[in-house]
């Protein structure tokens, strides 16, 4: 799949295309369902399917105070439209003037004349443009437009605010069969306390990049991503009740990892099954215990999920 940052750099090499443009944040099943439509429509007429997303929530610019946390990074979205069979992601930066443009000008100018935009598949609930112009009765007006109908589970339409709440509540399995794929956050490795080395298991203290939404406090079993290789992990998140001022943290014990100092490096985490609530013990011996029955917990959820 072909990846272009910024619309106004794009010089089509083909005549025609498809377009599906959406929010996607997390690319959930949902939004799977839309994109396959304008793929499979695409390539039925012979010409290139093109997704276009933004490389933020608009609410970013739109209403700071209301933005919603995201729940994949962007490269991870892009990288999950990738294996739906799209030709080209375009990444429209959205900024303030984005936000006050007509949905009659970035119709003509960047969907008709920079992607060759000959037909649209659109979500039953999307719009663009200020003012929310550009609804799917509008355009089709003016293009041939598939409007794709919402995708349910358990009686319930699958969303994105759905997802953040079940993530943020720790229903990681709820979240999983809407995603289609564990959710994963991504950070870097920062220092902090280093008492996991000082008992003998090491953790990587995560900062997230992005604003990603964060799973409910407690203990869960994981897959740690690093440079392509993935490690079976056991990670805590909270404020750690045993250790007097340790304050909120993400952390992950990587199982099997031998590969030396991890700090500065990116890494992610997917989060798999949650495993207990967030524990406060008597002292440092009794948590180095838990933290060993966690590690041996998570193998074996990890192994029931593949």
């Amino acid at each position: 799949m072909l990846t272009h940052y910024g619309l106004d750099s794009i010089s089509a090499p083909w005549p025609k295309s498809t377009v599906c443009i959406g929010v996607f944040d997390g690319v959930h099943l949902g939004h799977q369902s839309v994109i396959k439509e304008a793929v499979s429509r695409a390539h039925g007429h012979g010409h290139p399917a093109v997704v276009v997303i933004f490389d933020r929530h608009p609410m970013t610019i739109l209403a700071p105070d209301r933005k919603p946390k995201a729940v994949l990074t962007s490269e991870d979205n892009i990288e999950k439209i990738g294996r739906l069979g799209v030709d080209v992601c375009a990444v429209a930066a959205f900024d303030l003037e984005l936000s006050t443009m007509s949905a009659e000008r970035f119709f003509e100018d960047y969907l008709v004349k920079k992607l060759g935009a000959v037909e649209m598949v659109v979500g039953h609930d999307f719009a663009f443009g200020h003012k929310r112009q550009g609804t799917p009765e509008w355009l089709a007006q003016r293009i041939p437009t598939h409007v794709h109908p919402p995708m349910e589970m358990d009686g319930l339409r699958i969303s994105s605010s759905l997802i953040r709440a079940a993530i943020s509540e720790g229903r990681l399995s709820d979240a999983r069969r809407m995603l289609g794929s564990d959710y994963r956050l991504t950070g870097s490795v920062v220092r902090g306390q280093r008492l996991g080395s000082v008992i003998g298991v090491p953790t990587a203290n995560l900062l997230p990049l992005y604003d990603q939404v964060i799973p409910c406090a407690g203990i869960y079993a994981g897959r740690a991503v690093l440079e392509g290789r993935s490690f079976a992990a056991a990670v805590s998140v909270g404020n750690r009740p045993t250790v007097p001022g340790a304050g909120f943290a993400i952390e992950a014990h990587l199982m099997d990892y031998d590969g030396g100092d991890l700090y500065g490096r990116t890494l992610s985490v997917d989060f798999v099954e949650r495993l207990r609530d967030e524990l406060a013990f008597d002292n440092v011996e009794q948590l180095t215990q838990q933290m060993r029955i966690d590690m041996e917990d998570a193998r074996v959820a990890l192994t029931k999920h593949g």
